[in-house]
């Protein structure tokens, strides 16, 4: 019976995320600011963190979350009945720069809003110990979108600082292994390869410096539910960002090879360029996660298996 409730109350919380994906399958799509494949990354993560788990929720929480489902859902519908037209007509008023990023930011706002709210009313206080990744993911998602609105490019000093760095190395990587010519000057890449000229220009959300910001707030609420040494902790934390930084170098890395070997027509490069990132991050985080829970899984299963040897040697 237990089994059942933690099912039920998966496919509830879920219930917004499941609606947008059969009624609005053509908007999910993998680049993360043009469409609500975040969403797929978050629901991952709800199932995984719950799923297993014996859940007795009393019946007037499910109940109470109930309406709020309703409400998201509602919203998700009035997006295609004039919603959207109004909040992009509404952009100006507010300085967006990138009136996508902004529409988009939206729904992981109010994804993000339901998701807390629900799990709050659920599980109370502990939602952050019992299933913190999926709305932190979201909530992170709403942040970046949000600078991406109001500050895109290079506007936001501070997050465009590591750019120049990641671009020389890439640059160095293409001459090593002699796959073209690249230089490198400040955020510009200028490539020559099997297909002719090109030039690159990088901000940082192309160079994935979202992606450790995400990295990081869904880490520190992972870490922080998981019954395991302080060291161990930032062990894990250090490995992934390492990890993440290597990730955004390969991102980086490919779209030059691509230029480079595949093809310069610009809307060909924009296809995979809206997609790499994603492609890479979003499975790398989930997988990353999945290892820390079964080698942590795996030594507390040994320190208990040499806690009872121990018991009965005396």
């Amino acid at each position: 019976m237990e089994q059942r409730d933690t099912i039920f109350i998966i496919l509830l919380i879920s219930s917004p995320i499941l609606f947008a994906l059969a009624a609005f399958p053509d908007s999910f799509s993998l680049s993360w600011n043009q469409g609500r494949g975040g969403f797929l990354f978050a629901l991952a993560f709800i199932v995984a963190e719950l799923v297993g788990l014996k859940l007795n929720v009393p019946k007037k929480r499910l109940l109470a979350v109930i309406p709020l489902a309703a409400l998201t859902i509602a919203y998700l519908v009035s997006l295609e009945y004039g919603l959207r037209d109004y909040i992009i007509s509404q952009a100006s008023h507010y300085h967006v720069q990138l009136v996508f990023s902004w529409t988009w930011m939206l729904d992981f706002v109010v994804l993000a809003i339901f998701l807390i709210a629900s799990m709050s009313i659920l599980f109370g206080k502990k939602w952050i110990r019992i299933s913190p990744a999926g709305p932190i993911f979201i909530a992170g998602s709403a942040v970046i979108l949000s600078l991406d609105a109001f500050f895109p490019y290079d506007t936001l000093g501070p997050l465009q600082y590591v750019v120049p760095y990641l671009i020389k190395t890439n640059a160095w990587l293409i001459t090593t292994f002699d796959l073209g010519t690249a230089v490198a000057r400040d955020n510009m890449m200028f490539l020559s390869g099997d297909h002719g000229p090109f030039a690159l220009q990088v901000f940082w959300p192309s160079a994935g410096v979202h992606s450790v910001i995400i990295y990081s707030l869904v880490m520190m609420a992972f870490l922080f539910k998981m019954n395991i040494p302080r060291r161990r902790k930032v062990v894990y934390f250090g490995l992934g960002i390492v990890g993440t930084i290597g990730v955004n170098m390969i991102r980086i890395f490919s779209l030059s090879l691509f230029a480079l070997k595949v093809s310069t027509n610009v809307k060909e490069f924009e296809s995979f360029h809206s997609v790499a990132g994603e492609i890479m991050f979003l499975p790398w985080l989930f997988i990353f996660l999945l290892v820390v829970t079964y080698v942590e899984t795996k030594r507390i299963k040994r320190l208990e298996i040499a806690q009872k040897e121990h018991d009965q040697n005396k």
